[in-house]
This record gives C-alpha cells, sequence and structure tokens, in this order.
C-alpha cells in the first residue's frame, strides 16, 4: 500500500537546497580583487615642487618630473602628487610628516600609484598575482629615474630576480627562445594583470602556433581544453615543451592499446607466422607500440580523420 507524503513535512532543509546550491556557484565563482588604501596626511597642505627641490634637489631625473601640468588631469602637481601634501613637513623638518614608498604598506603604495595608472593593461592591477600576493609597484619600478617605464631591471633579468624556477626552466633542452632575446616574458604575461589574453589560455598560445587552431572535425579535447595540459610553457626536458616524454604523457589518459599488451608467442607450431609479423620476439609488441604514440598518431592537435594519423590511409583504412 502507498503512503502519501505531505510537502509541507519536507524537512526545511531540503525546501532550501535548490537555493545553496545557487548560492554556493556564485560563492566559488567570485572575482578577487585587491582593495587598495589611499594614505593620508591629516592637515598637510600642497608647497609646490621648488619648495622640496631646497633640499631634494637631486630628484629630478626620473619621468614622473618631466610631467606637464595636464598631464596630472587636475590633481596635486610635482612631489606632492605622490608623497602627499608637504607643509607639515617643510615646518617641522620631520620625516615622518611625508609620504614614503618604504615605510607604506603594499596596497598604500599601490593606491597612491593608481591615482594616474588605471587605464590600459594597468586596470587589470586589483586582481593581477602580483598585486594579490603584496607585491607593490616600487618592487619592480624607480620611481625618481629610469626611462618611461622606470624599470629597476629589464625584462626577463628583472621577471627572474623572483620567478627562478621560471629561468630554470629556460635552460632545458625544449624552451622558449627567451635567453636567445627572440621573446620576453612580456610576450605572454602582463606584469600588471594576467596573461595579455581575455579570452582563454589557448588563444594567446594560438597567436603565434596558429596552424593548430582548426577547426577539425576530430578534435582532441585536452588541445581544446587547455594547452599547459600536455605542454608547460617556461622549458621541458621533454621534446616540444611536452610536460612528460612519450607515451607516458598519453598514457595519462588513454589506457594502453590493444597492441601494447599483446604478446607474441615464443614457440609453437605457428613460430614462423609469429616471427614474419613481429620479429622482435615475445615482447615485440610492447617494443613497437611502447615508444612513441606519435609514430602513428601525428596530428595530434586534431585531425579531420579519426584516431589522428598523417593521412587518411594507414589507421583508418
Amino acid at each position: 500500500m502507498f503512503r502519501k507524503v505531505s510537502l509541507s513535512r519536507t524537512p526545511w532543509l531540503v525546501k532550501l537546497l535548490p537555493l545553496l546550491l545557487i548560492l554556493g556557484a556564485c560563492a566559488t565563482g567570485a572575482i578577487r580583487e585587491k582593495k587598495l588604501t589611499l594614505p593620508v596626511i591629516e592637515g598637510a597642505t600642497a608647497v609646490g615642487q621648488e619648495t622640496c627641490l631646497e633640499c631634494h634637489e637631486g630628484m629630478t631625473a626620473g619621468v614622473h618630473s618631466r610631467l606637464a601640468g595636464f598631464e596630472y588631469m587636475g590633481g596635486t602637481e610635482g612631489c606632492e602628487a605622490c608623497h602627499g601634501g608637504g607643509s607639515l613637513h617643510v615646518d617641522s623638518d620631520d620625516g615622518s610628516q611625508i609620504l614614503k614608498f618604504s615605510e607604506l604598506t603594499p596596497s598604500e603604495s599601490e593606491a597612491v600609484c593608481a591615482t594616474c595608472h588605471t587605464d590600459g593593461k594597468l586596470m587589470d592591477w586589483t586582481h593581477g598575482e602580483h598585486a594579490l600576493s603584496d607585491v607593490s609597484c616600487s618592487e619592480c619600478h624607480s620611481i625618481h629615474a629610469g626611462g618611461k617605464t622606470a624599470l629597476k631591471q629589464q625584462d626577463p633579468d628583472l621577471c627572474y630576480s623572483c620567478h627562478q624556477e621560471q629561468q630554470a626552466k629556460t635552460n632545458f633542452p625544449s624552451h622558449h627562445p627567451i635567453k636567445e632575446g627572440k621573446m620576453s616574458c612580456g610576450d605572454c604575461h602582463n606584469p600588471h594583470g594576467e596573461l595579455n589574453t581575455h579570452e582563454r589560455t589557448n588563444d594567446l598560445c594560438l597567436d603565434c602556433h596558429s596552424r593548430y587552431q582548426g577547426p577539425f572535425v576530430f578534435g582532441h579535447a585536452p588541445v581544446e581544453d587547455d594547452c599547459t595540459i600536455c605542454h608547460d610553457p617556461h622549458g621541458s626536458v621533454a621534446n616540444n615543451l611536452l610536460v612528460q616524454n612519450e607515451p607516458f604523457l598519453c598514457l595519462q589518459c588513454h589506457e594502453g592499446h590493444f597492441h601494447i599488451l599483446r604478446e607474441a608467442a615464443s614457440t609453437g607450431a605457428n613460430q614462423d607466422v609469429v616471427d614474419a609479423a613481429n620479429p622482435h620476439g615475445a615482447e615485440g609488441f610492447q617494443m613497437s607500440f611502447g615508444t612513441k604514440c606519435t609514430t602513428c598518431h601525428k596530428v595530434v592537435h586534431g585531425s579531420d580523420y579519426p584516431s589522428q594519423p598523417l593521412s587518411g590511409h594507414g589507421l583508418t583504412r
């Protein structure tokens, strides 16, 4: 006998389950952003750059000192645009009455820079890994010296001062031509944000490697998802920037080929037939099909033929 269950007796948690699932999905997709705090010197007013230079006369070599008035977009001009109003500092000669970048927190110093530098690639700064890791602007840029970008070192040497692991990978047998001077870290990375693309990681790779773009009738799932599943862009011991040599890389997704599990007979009435089919002995099939998958499956990025052979013959015939 069937018993009817009233919905009014259903536990309240079960009723809220759909709402909880929606809220959980929204929470996992939250955008990370660093909150910047602009430091202010209470009670200080501007005194003009000429007053600052009476004591700090050697601070006019950088690009900031050459800015025209209209480039400040209505803000405080000169030294005080970054260091805050100097009236209290001038009157008391107290170093604590002026903003000194060496004593500011990363979020405070970044907030000062962000009052002007917010357009183009700089607009993604608060979402980038450098900002979220508390790497301040002054760790890479010199405020009072340098050229247009005022970098303390040039790319890639500046990047290598922190990213030694990536530097080591550029010396692996397979690597992008960074140490040869044909490209730099900035070709792929935006240091003020993420990668130099607003789309997928693959789209950045395909800017140079367009021959792998397709579309293909028979695509390769990891290729369509993310190139870095199979490739390490910073360098690899394996050929073609592969994260692991064949066939071990392929076997992480593809179980053993049926040929690789086959064992040839070494004795018996049909020995002549076996030797003709595989002259390498009992382990010949493992040797033949357990070395490089791309011996047969040559077009691993996608093909118009099943199983990614070089042509429509052989594997598909």
